[in-house]
């Protein structure tokens, strides 16, 4: 298999964590959707089915449910991504032996861009055995508590990174995350089942290999 064309001029693959770097099906993520909810129920006093309409309505306007809170009830985000990412990670994940052989044999940069904490995402990769590859791990507490799909977000991590956007490739599991990177001119892949406008689709991380053609 040839490598594309188009992937030659790439110098940084930027991963989103969550639902990328492992399938959603392996129970993680509704540990944290569980406890975002859990937060919500509490800071406003709703009910369970109160609290999940709202939940949904901050994602769906704001990219993140904190984001909703911090816009809509002040609420310090310190403290809620503290709880909402406060669980032993390997409960859900082991070490991905394929993934880390990928990584280890791609040359480009590697980074971690995500929604969450680059704590969090430091769990999550020594959990996968996977965290000597990636430098920096970029989380919303470094772009200024701006949560993904903001274009601004994507403007502070690309500064953060020193690399133009052009250089890069940018892998995530959500199509409206997708959108803001390749405005900007970096290519995009998503990852997982769901389907948009992006110029790669994976079925999975370990597709990497394929994209790059790479025999691993």
């Amino acid at each position: 298999m040839t490598q594309n064309h188009r992937l030659a001029h790439v110098e940084l693959l930027l991963f989103d964590l969550d639902n990328t770097l492992y399938p959603r099906d392996l129970g993680l993520w509704r540990e944290i959707d569980r406890r975002i909810l859990d937060y919500v129920c509490r800071t406003l006093g709703l009910p369970p089915e109160e609290a999940r309409r709202v939940q949904k309505y901050y994602w769906r306007t704001y990219g993140t449910t904190i984001s909703g809170l911090i816009a809509e009830h002040q609420v310090d985000p310190v403290p809620y991504l503290e709880y909402v990412h406060d669980f032993d990670a390997t409960v859900y994940l082991q070490p991905n032996r394929k993934l880390a052989r990928i990584l280890a044999a791609l040359p480009q940069r590697k980074a971690i861009f995500t929604n969450a904490t680059a704590e969090h995402a430091r769990n999550i990769l020594t959990a996968l055995d996977v965290i000597e590859h990636f430098d920096p791990l970029i989380g919303m507490d470094d772009v200024g508590y701006i949560s993904k799909p903001d274009p601004r977000a994507y403007e502070r991590c690309f500064a953060m990174l020193g690399v133009a956007p052009e250089h890069c490739l940018f892998l995530e599991d959500s199509p409206k995350n997708v959108v803001p990177a390749r405005e900007m001119g970096a290519l995009t892949a998503l990852v997982g089942a769901e389907r948009g406008e992006a110029d790669y689709h994976l079925d999975r991380i370990e597709d990497l290999a394929q994209l790059f053609a790479l025999d691993v």
